[in-house]
């Protein structure tokens, strides 16, 4: 038998629970041993579950019992979780967790100290909640070189887009129905402004790139300036726009990373990702394009990621010596003036202004949208292909020409 804690008993933390009371038999069976979740860390009082004497409010029983070997944190936030975990770790028990907060901010020390210690800082469930994808990545993924890692990683932001797209909810509509369903938070701009999505390619980019990048460094857009007239003018594009986090690794040894609205392609196989579903998109030197696709969060899916983490520390002889990454004391990333792409931009004019025209003056040639959209101010087009600091030097000039952009969301090819 195995004795496991877990510090904390919210959403996943009782769901980490029942999935090892529940799936028992099958776990010991995987595992070659009984779990035995003899600890949980939590500063409520729970007297009325059947399982109430196993809680403890003071962290120190935990990291005092030599006979735990493995701990979950299912915490949230940074602190004290880092402190928890650190010590744990040099306790020279491993930890699992599904806190990416704490990951994108402090994984490669975390793994640093499990490597010294020789025990393991899994985290499976920090991305994309009970989609396999970490694992993958450094296992089954190991004879690629990561070409690029894109996705969908936030279910929030993505069911909000679903109802914009397909029920022409406006975005402030969507919103409140996904809080009334409990997808978003009451102050929900971890989400929509897309943090959370940003501390997840952190992650992927981390393991793909084999160096920490710092969500601080990433150039992060969310989705709340995503309007109706944006939906539909994609869609008569034959796109629709989805919320994408994207990492690849340029030729001068930078990273060209970022979170930001996309038009993508309606027959790419991000776009059919809808409602609160995730898709992590890897692209292999070998392997090709590989999509992993599922639900991002939610009790039992997130916690059935910890509860694998937990079944392979306790199987692992040694530190894992593929999921590893090292710090970086200097800013790996490229500057966001230097991305290319192309551009859909949605413009609003002057009734003396002759706007196409205008418009070819300064981008060149460019597709213009049409749409039944009663508005004789306004046009939609996509640009060719150009950096992020041409285009915004062209909106520049249109705007002393009186055009002005209100719109911009980048085309990406997925």
């Amino acid at each position: 038998m195995i004795n496991v804690a877990v510090l904390g008993h919210g959403v996943v933390g009782s769901g980490v629970v029942e999935v090892i009371e529940t799936n028992a038999k099958d776990i010991a069976k995987r595992c070659g041993k009984t779990l035995n979740v003899k600890h949980i860390l939590d500063i409520r009082e729970f007297n009325d579950l059947p399982y109430a004497n196993k809680f403890t409010k003071d962290f120190n029983v935990i990291l005092n019992d030599e006979s735990v070997k493995v701990v979950a944190e299912v915490m949230g936030g940074v602190n004290p979780a880092y402190d928890f975990v650190k010590a744990c770790l040099e306790a020279k028990k491993s930890v699992v967790t599904s806190n990416k907060e704490l990951v994108a901010a402090k994984g490669a020390e975390l793994l640093k100290i499990a490597n010294e210690n020789n025990v393991n800082f899994f985290f499976e469930a920090s991305v994309g909640g009970g989609i396999p994808i970490i694992r993958p990545m450094h296992q089954c993924l190991a004879a690629n070189k990561i070409d690029e890692v894109a996705g969908i990683l936030n279910g929030t932001t993505n069911f909000i887009l679903t109802k914009m797209i397909h029920e022409q909810m406006d975005f402030a509509e969507a919103l409140k129905l996904a809080q009334d369903l409990g997808y978003a938070e009451r102050n929900p701009e971890a989400d929509v402004e897309g943090h959370d999505a940003c501390r997840k390619i952190c992650i992927l980019a981390s393991l793909a790139y084999g160096r920490h990048v710092y969500p601080q460094n990433v150039y992060t857009e969310g989705i709340t300036k995503i309007t109706l007239n944006d939906v539909e003018y994609a869609d008569h594009y034959n796109h629709v726009i989805k919320l994408i986090g994207r990492a690849k690794l340029l030729d001068n040894g930078k990273l060209m990373i970022m979170v930001s609205p996309a038009l993508i392609k309606k027959s790419s196989q991000l776009a059919s990702i809808d409602d609160v579903f995730n898709g992590v998109l890897v692209k292999g030197n070998a392997v090709g394009d590989v999509v992993f696709y599922g639900k991002g969060a939610g009790k039992l899916p997130t916690a059935s990621a910890v509860v694998a983490d937990i079944i392979d520390a306790v199987k692992a002889d040694a530190t894992s010596v593929s999921l590893v990454w090292e710090d970086s004391s200097e800013n790996i990333v490229e500057s966001k003036d230097n991305y290319s792409c192309r551009f859909y931009a949605r413009a609003v004019f002057g009734f003396d202004c002759a706007s196409l025209s205008a418009i070819k003056s300064v981008f060149g040639d460019v597709e213009a949208i049409n749409t039944d959209i009663e508005n004789q101010n306004e046009i939609a087009f996509v640009t060719n292909n150009m950096t992020e600091a041409e285009f915004e030097q062209k909106v520049s000039v249109l705007f002393e020409n009186g055009v002005k952009v209100v719109s911009k969301i980048r085309v990406l090819e997925y």
